[in-house]
């Protein structure tokens, strides 16, 4: 199935560790938030990318252009450096389209310049470039083909370390919570689309919310709630909690990589065929 991948926004709340490189650029051990996703799903079977280019262009295109595969796997150099014989591979199988969408268009305006590469397909997958999650996506694609809905999202619960105050109108205060325990849920992208998406879309707007409230009304719009590990690289603080995370060998959305993500392989591991453990709810 292709993969739309929204990565050409500023990102300015992550200035402080990428000056001009785009933010799914940020580095996450030896490779960037963006190949991370991308990473997560090829470990399911899809392989087949559309870049939505915009601010770092550049940088993103040079990236793959010059691709070291050395940096993530092991290899013998034989014949003084003149040959590399790699154990295994990342991207070979990969299929990547590069689009420039425009260096200020909205989400919904950059799927829509991309149009052509999947409007014939049954289906489509799409999200942002910078969020990393360990959900079973095969269980929420499959939900989704179920189903009539034109679109689905995976809804994750608030991820703001604020606290929420209850107080009087006086101003006496009677209850003070973590906003993670409002029984609310979050639109944490990794998006299955149907063709029918692009009859909602406007110039001007975004997907979410303009384009996904037209679906409402008629029930076209669904999403999978999701309590495993779910988080958005927003900020500068934020990509230093996961390359924290990656330096501890703890990284829960690695899932070819059962060591790193915290499960024990099994003989029925495979590529496509995770072991992580998921609470996911319709």
């Amino acid at each position: 199935m292709k993969v739309v991948l929204f990565c050409g926004g500023f990102g300015m709340r992550m200035r402080e560790g990428a000056a001009s490189a785009p933010k799914p650029m940020s580095m996450i051990g030896d490779r960037p938030l963006l190949w991370h996703v991308m990473r997560y799903y090829a470990h399911f079977g899809h392989n087949e990318f559309i870049l939505c280019l915009g601010y770092g262009a550049a940088a993103v295109k040079d990236y793959f252009l010059h691709y070291d595969e050395t940096l993530s796997n092991d290899f013998t150099l034989v014949g003084g450096g003149r040959d590399v014989r790699l154990f295994s591979t990342d991207i070979t199988d990969w299929h990547i389209t590069f689009i420039d969408t425009g260096l200020h268009s909205s989400i919904g305006e950059r799927l829509m310049k991309v149009r052509k590469h999947v409007e014939n397909e049954p289906m489509f997958l799409a999200n942002y470039a910078d969020t990393l999650t360990d959900a079973p996506l095969p269980e929420v694609i499959e939900r989704f083909r179920a189903s009539t809905a034109t679109a689905s999202m995976l809804a994750v619960a608030p991820q703001s370390t604020h606290h929420v105050i209850e107080m009087h109108a006086d101003g006496q205060v009677h209850r003070v919570r973590p906003v993670s325990e409002l029984m609310q849920w979050e639109n944490g992208g990794y998006f299955v689309l149907r063709p029918e998406i692009f009859s909602v879309l406007r110039e001007g707007e975004d997907m979410v919310p303009e384009a996904f409230a037209r679906l409402i009304p008629d029930g076209k719009l669904m999403a999978s709630q999701y309590a495993g590990f779910w988080r958005a690289a927003d900020t500068f603080k934020d990509r230093a909690e996961l390359e924290e995370m990656y330096q501890r060998g703890r990284c829960p959305w690695m899932l070819w990589d059962p060591m790193r993500a915290g499960v024990e392989p099994t003989a029925s591991d495979a590529p496509g065929e995770p072991s992580a453990s998921a609470v996911l709810s319709s």
